[in-house]
């Protein structure tokens, strides 16, 4: 799919704010809301928008706790892959799952509500694991950046 210029305004803005009524989209990016609402449904088609989601606040839900997981496998085989990903896919304290390349095999997103949880699950589900050959840990301390998305450049 080709992007325009009015394409790319209506993906800036709707991911910083993907509540924005079509009308209100459609007038900031200089279109009628039929023809706007139309870039969006194609732009959903496609697949370039893959859906609307709500901003949530982890610790005022009660998940203070940040981790990142580098975890090595005993086999890259790609069943063995694949289970792994459908492992971590069961856990839901695993918020992102990365496949990496080098020397740790993928790096993982945990929240939790405090350290013990953590160490339960990292201990129960993690490490237990079939075919997990080691996992180091980080604790975050501070998040000084977390930008949904990706930049859109807009002429």
């Amino acid at each position: 799919m080709v992007l325009d210029r009015i394409d790319r305004q209506i993906l800036a803005l709707l991911q910083g704010d993907g509540r924005m009524t079509n009308v209100e989209l459609a007038a900031r990016v200089g279109l009628t809301a039929p023809p706007c609402l139309r870039r969006v449904r194609a732009l959903e088609e496609a697949g370039v928008i893959r859906g609307y989601r709500a901003a949530l606040d982890a610790p005022r839900l009660g998940y203070p706790i940040t981790v990142f997981a580098m975890v090595s496998l005993r086999s890259q085989a790609e069943h063995d892959l694949a289970a792994f990903e459908a492992h971590v896919a069961s856990i839901p304290e695993v918020r992102e799952c990365h496949m990496l390349n080098g020397e740790i095999d993928f790096i993982l997103k945990i929240v939790a509500p405090d350290l013990n949880a953590f160490q339960t699950m990292l201990t129960t589900r993690l490490t237990a694991a079939p075919n997990v050959a080691s996992v180091k840990t980080s604790l975050t301390i501070r998040t000084a950046k977390a930008e949904a998305g990706v930049p859109v450049a807009v002429e």
